[in-house]
C-alpha cells in the first residue's frame, strides 16, 4: 500500500481515539441515528468539506455534492436524497453552497469540449444564457467567473423551489428554507447570498403546483 493510503488508515484510528477520549459514548450515539436540522446541497471540489468549514459535526449535516452544486430536475440521485432528507429526515435548511474559482462553472464559460461532463456543463451554460446581458457587461474575467458562480448559486435555489418535493413539504410543514451561499477558498469565509425561500409566492405562475394536487 502506498504511503498516502496507509496514513488514511491511521488517521482513521487516531480520529475514533479522539473522539472516545472527547465523549466515550460518542459513537454509540451516531450508531442510534441521525436527525440533522440541514441539507447541503454543495460542489464536489475536494476543498469545500460541508462539515468543516461550517463547524459542525457528524449527524448535524445531509450532504449530497456534485459538480457545480447543481439541481437538475431529471438527476435522480439529488432527487433521491431531496426526498429522503425533506420527507424523512425533515430538515428545516436546505443550503445551496457554490464557491469562487469553480472549475465546472468556469468550464462552462468556454467552448472546449472536455467529454461526457459536457452533457452536466450544458445545464450551466443555460444559466450563462439567462444572466447574458449582466455577465456579459461585466469586462473583466475573473469578476465575471464570480458573477457567474453567484448567478449560478441563485438559479438553483429556485430550481429547488419548483420541485414538487419541497412544494408539497411547504404544503405540509411550511419547511425547509432554501438558501444560497458561496464560499471563497481564499480566505475560508462563507458569502450569504440573501436568497432564502420558504414558500412557492416568489415562482412564476407556471412552476406552481396547485395546492388541491399536493401529495
Amino acid at each position: 500500500m502506498t504511503k498516502f493510503y496507509q496514513k488514511l488508515l491511521e488517521n482513521n484510528k487516531e480520529w475514533v481515539a479522539s473522539k472516545l477520549e472527547e465523549n466515550p459514548a460518542f459513537f454509540d450515539e451516531l450508531a442510534n441515528g441521525q436527525n440533522p436540522p440541514l441539507l447541503w446541497i454543495g460542489c464536489a471540489d475536494s476543498r469545500v468539506p460541508a462539515n468543516e468549514i461550517t463547524g459542525t459535526k457528524p449527524g448535524e449535516v445531509f450532504v449530497h455534492r456534485n459538480i457545480a452544486n447543481m439541481v437538475i430536475h431529471t438527476d435522480m440521485s439529488m432527487l433521491s436524497v431531496l426526498d429522503y432528507a425533506v420527507n424523512v429526515l425533515h430538515v428545516k435548511h436546505v443550503i445551496i453552497c457554490g464557491h469562487y474559482g469553480c472549475g465546472g462553472v468556469q468550464a462552462a464559460m468556454g467552448n472546449k469540449q472536455f467529454g461526457i461532463i459536457d452533457n452536466w456543463l450544458r445545464h450551466i451554460k443555460d444559466v450563462y444564457r439567462i444572466h447574458y446581458a449582466e455577465l456579459e457587461a461585466i469586462k473583466d474575467e475573473k469578476d465575471r467567473l464570480n458573477r457567474f458562480v453567484e448567478l449560478n448559486v441563485i438559479e438553483q435555489v429556485y430550481d429547488l423551489c419548483k420541485t414538487s418535493i419541497v412544494q408539497n413539504a411547504w404544503k405540509k410543514r411550511k419547511t425547509p428554507s432554501i438558501h444560497g451561499w458561496v464560499y471563497d477558498i481564499k480566505n475560508g469565509l462563507i458569502k450569504d447570498l440573501g436568497v432564502s425561500v420558504s414558500d412557492n409566492s416568489n415562482l412564476a405562475e407556471v412552476y406552481k403546483i396547485a395546492p388541491d394536487t399536493v401529495f
